[in-house]
């Protein structure tokens, strides 16, 4: 018996924008899936001398850098603006200054190009950073519904039921510091340079992940996650060692932050996606990055995981212009007047 085609992808080429934070990037998308090209130009020198994002300097440097970025990656692509389909671009959540620089652009190229606009949501964005694929590679499986979505970055811990393409039900999410954030604040107090993310794994890699028993915050009967006790027992451990005039054993208290956090991320994970019978599992998010995160990800073989390819856990455009297709094709269309959300949460 023949076996029948699965349903047909309408064909699309779209522009991703992305200003969020303190990434300026552009990519170009073929189809929701096929990275064409992308550009990211990073702010991390920039900000690293204030131990964070500072947003004025973040917005300026959007200005001074977009315009060159997307045409790197038109250029990339080998395309001109007219062979596009549509301009997906981030609308929110992030920094307001940084969001308007890349929102403006993209408005400015759709009203003079006559390309369709579709707004997309930041956190929407790097759900579907799992389903690109650089051009040219062999094709990986797609991700396959109902999905459970671990949600990690800088800004936000969260996981997200997904039972189809754009629609999704929020389970639980952080209610103090994100992990990312958690990672750079304890980098700081154990003396390591932002961002802390990097530097706490590479620390790691030398430390004893058993060597202080930090606390994991489990909130019994909650899919919500806490990293504020952990840190004020990193904080502790270091005032400790400073009043006893110890030397401070930096590479074990980052083994040991570095173990609690996936601890409580991946057992919450887990745990959810068994009570929600989901087929799969993502993670993403700037945090999906961390290799003790993936690793205990893909080491049970409980649930399929996937995990976006490192270049794309960070902010980039191509999760954007991913999204922004699937937006697309199921009709969306935005107006001119669209403005940034600062606050925005996915649903």
């Amino acid at each position: 018996m023949k076996k029948s085609p699965g349903p047909t992808i309408p064909p699309a080429r779209i522009l991703g924008i992305e200003s969020s934070c303190d990434e300026t990037a552009a990519a170009v998308i073929e189809n929701g899936r096929v990275l064409q090209s992308s550009v990211v130009a990073s702010q991390i020198d920039l900000h690293a001398q204030y131990g964070g994002v500072f947003p004025e300097v973040a917005s300026r440097q959007h200005v001074k850098s977009i315009y060159a970025i997307v045409e790197q990656s038109l250029s990339g692509a080998h395309l001109a603006l007219g062979e596009l389909d549509a301009i997906a671009v981030t609308r929110g959540p992030g920094l307001a200054g940084s969001l308007v620089v890349g929102l403006n652009m993209a408005k400015g190229l759709a009203l003079g190009s006559g390309l369709p606009l579709v707004g997309v949501n930041h956190l929407e964005g790097h759900i579907y950073s799992a389903w690109v694929y650089p051009a040219g590679d062999p094709e990986p499986p797609e991700p396959v519904f109902p999905l459970l979505a671990l949600l990690v970055s800088g800004g936000h811990s969260e996981l997200v039921l997904i039972p189809e393409h754009l629609k999704y039900q929020r389970l639980g999410g952080t209610l103090d510091d994100a992990a990312g954030e958690a990672f750079d604040k304890v980098a700081r107090l154990i003396g390591l340079p932002y961002p802390g993310g990097p530097s706490i794994q590479k620390a790691a890699e030398g430390g004893n992940p058993r060597a202080f028993n930090f606390p994991r915050a489990r909130l019994d009967g909650s899919w919500d996650f806490s990293f504020s006790g952990l840190k004020t027992a990193v904080l502790r451990t270091v005032r400790q060692y400073e009043e006893e005039k110890k030397h401070l054993p930096v590479e074990d208290l980052a083994a040991s932050f570095q173990a609690a956090v996936v601890d409580a991320l991946f057992t919450k994970t887990i745990k959810a996606a068994q009570q929600y019978a989901v087929r799969q599992i993502l993670v993403a998010g700037g945090v999906s990055a961390n290799r003790a995160l993936r690793e205990a990800f893909l080491s049970q073989s409980e649930f399929p995981v996937h995990i976006p390819r490192l270049s794309l856990c960070t902010d980039n455009a191509a999760m954007i212009a991913s999204a922004g297709y699937f937006r697309f094709i199921s009709g969306q269309r935005d107006g001119a007047d669209i403005d940034a959300l600062p606050t925005w949460p996915l649903s």
